[in-house]
């Protein structure tokens, strides 16, 4: 649907764009229209105590910096002469939108409850802790202290963008105070120009599935994720509530194999299986171990021995969680076109994997697309922000119905097979062509395995020969078991996220969407331009033309740490997103504003190396260049190893290739 008007009880407003930004009520008016934000309203305590003589001769209302205690979970800012204390310690106090009161018969502000004096008893004590000279002064007196209620999401970031129902229906929703300005800037920039200045794809609405619509799901995730509100957060802590909503058909197998389960979109996926434990004593020190606990939190060698032996026979890989949908009819080839970089007007049977972009040139996403007949084209993309894909997708279909999208993430699942062994593994479970020439890389084809009929395409995040293996959902576990009995003499092994996700495409140097590619940096940056341009006219493309045409500003590349060694002796390793410096320890900021950052960190096993991706102003940006990493407040010197595309590992793609 498209909005039309707004029916107030002064009359009706002819409207071509509405925006919702009225904080905890967003989803009741956004039910109106048939469209879901998902988001609950939440209790946050707050006292003002004063006036207090430290502050006697404070003439603005914020004067002094504000403390925030992160082991507590709380702040304290000075507010004129009195001191406000908060805090995100206290029990999750949540309510629905339908919770809270009108104007008309709410005793304060609608959004003011009542104080619960015993959720912040424990508050009362830190803060006296934290502050004795002024909480502890029997003439600074408790002025003002409510339950205050602010909107918290799923994943705890705002909600943004047109909703994905109803064209024209906007969501401004869940923004912090302090993000306001900032905030509204952005939406007005993408609801004016098409575009924000700064990437917001992960606090775009389309980037929810249906299930993290749900109220369940928004109640148990915004529970658990309250005290995590001014937490200390691992980068790659796990949720805990909300579990097993999505499993693929090897669940069981998987788990009776030691899979460790983490979750995208919903999905369980393996990021190890421990029964291959015993190839730590195998590899030895190869799989770099890590002996400090934060950084051995959410991880294990075990990563690292699979990626190894993956690299010596074979791996299989439980890929279910990409989201999946097709663009079908007579105008399927012109949607494909408009979107992609790459040229899709490309044989039956032909994988393109091609940057999506915005009208900036900056990337909306990058995907495969794979020509399964003259007028389909089924496209794969990531399940986190597979939705989001599909919203931009279904924007441009022609509204004469000509083209439309189907979406079969529910419908089949997908089985990644790699390493030296895989073709010889796959061709024992079929009689179809799967040599060099007969299977040729970046193609596609149906093949019969068994009893089953399978799309195979040959395509590799890991860096190693093999292929994706696509079928209906409710076939998937006869295709595993077929794999798993045919890998038994080649010692194939399961292998999970860790490698696929990370360190298999770290050695490649293969970006990551959301790491790597965001609006905010071009095709040319990344190091991802081809050598021709199409003729064809796509979103981006004027910008794409001026970017190929000028010098980058940026250039990504691959570092390699030198030396893990720390004050302590400890080695340590980055995570991401730690800053990048120059030798004499100052920030590196391209011409654009851009500071250096670690995108994405971790392993490359075979190298022997610890790889951090980042951009560096392209004049700094050349092979053996020596920088500094910062971690934890110590800094680390660090190698560029690779500039632009060029893998790490295997940079002529000969094991791919083969």
């Amino acid at each position: 649907g498209r909005i039309k008007r707004v029916r107030t009880d002064q009359g009706d407003i002819e409207a071509e764009y509405v925006v919702i930004a009225t904080g905890c009520w967003s989803p009741r008016l956004a039910a109106m229209a048939g469209a879901f934000i998902p988001l609950t309203p939440a209790v946050h305590q707050m006292k003002d105590i004063g006036p207090v003589p430290f502050f006697a001769d404070s003439k603005g209302d914020i004067e002094w910096p504000i403390i925030r205690d992160m082991d507590t979970n709380m702040y304290e800012r000075q507010h004129g002469t009195g001191l406000e204390v908060g805090s995100y310690a206290h029990r999750p106090i949540l309510y629905t939108p339908e919770d809270i009161p009108s104007n008309a018969v709410a005793a304060l502000s609608p959004t003011e409850f009542p104080f619960t004096q015993v959720d912040f008893d424990l508050q009362d004590e830190h803060s006296l802790e934290l502050m004795p000279s002024i909480i502890g002064d029997e003439n600074v007196r408790e002025k003002y202290a409510i339950n205050g209620i602010l909107s918290l999401t799923p994943d705890g970031m705002p909600i943004l963008g047109e909703t994905p129902e109803v064209k024209g229906l906007w969501s401004v929703a869940a923004v912090w105070v302090k993000e306001g300005p900032g905030t509204g800037k952005s939406v007005a920039e993408w609801m004016v120009l098409g575009e924000s200045e700064i990437d917001l794809h992960s606090s775009d609405i389309a980037r929810f599935h249906e299930h993290q619509k749900s109220t369940f799901h928004v109640k148990a995730r915004t529970h658990e994720g309250f005290n995590k509100t001014y937490g200390i957060v691992h980068p790659n802590e796990q949720w805990s509530s909300n579990r097993n909503v999505r499993l693929s058909p090897f669940y069981d197998r998987e788990k009776a194999l030691g899979a460790q389960f983490y979750e995208t979109a919903g999905w369980e996926r393996p990021f190890w299986y421990s029964c291959n434990e015993h190839l730590l004593a195998k590899f030895g020190e190869k799989v770099m171990p890590r002996t400090s606990e934060w950084e051995a939190r959410w991880w294990s060698p075990i990563i690292n021995a699979e990626h190894l032996q993956m690299r010596e026979s074979a791996g299989i890989v439980d890929l279910s969680a990409f989201a999946i949908f097709d663009v079908t009819g007579p105008s399927a080839l012109a949607v494909v076109q408009k979107l992609a970089v790459r040229q899709m007007d490309v044989a039956v049977g032909r994988v393109v994997y091609t940057p999506i972009l915005g009208i900036n040139g900056g990337f909306k996403s990058d995907l495969t697309i794979m020509r399964l007949a003259q007028n389909h084209f089924r496209v794969v993309t990531g399940g986190a922000h597979g939705m989001a894909d599909k919203k931009w997708f279904s924007d441009q279909l022609p509204a004469d119905g000509s083209a439309h999208i189907v979406d079969l993430t529910s419908a089949y699942t997908t089985i990644g097979v790699w390493g030296p062994r895989a073709r010889d593994i796959l061709a024992s479970i079929t009689k179809d062509d799967l040599s060099a020439e007969g299977f040729t890389f970046s193609t596609c084809k149906m093949i019969e395995c068994g009893p089953l009929r399978v799309l195979a395409s040959r395509i590799s995040y890991v860096g190693e020969l093999g292929c994706e293996l696509y079928i209906p959902i409710e076939q998937g576990a006869k295709l595993w078991d077929l794999i798993w009995e045919a890998g038994k003499k080649h010692e194939m092994i399961p292998v999970g996220i860790g490698v696929y996700g990370t360190t298999g495409r770290l050695e490649k140097s293969y970006r990551a969407y959301g790491n790597e590619l965001e609006t905010e940096y071009n095709v040319v940056e990344a190091g991802m331009q081809t050598a021709k341009i199409k003729d064809q006219e796509f979103i981006g493309k004027e910008a794409h033309l001026r970017h190929r045409a000028e010098k980058p500003v940026t250039t990504l590349c691959s570092l390699t740490v030198d030396d893990h060694t720390s004050s302590t002796g400890e080695k340590r390793y980055m995570l991401g997103k730690e800053p990048i410096l120059t030798l004499d320890g100052g920030p590196i900021v391209d011409s654009h504003g851009r500071r250096s950052y670690v995108t994405s960190a971790g392993s490359a096993p075979s190298l022997g190396k610890h790889v951090l991706m980042t951009y560096l102003p392209t004049d700094l940006a050349v092979m053996g260049a020596k920088f500094l990493v910062e971690y934890l407040g110590e800094k680390y010197p660090v190698t560029v190893a690779g500039v632009g595309s060029a893998p790490l590992f295997d940079p002529t793609n000969e094991r791919i290739l083969s």
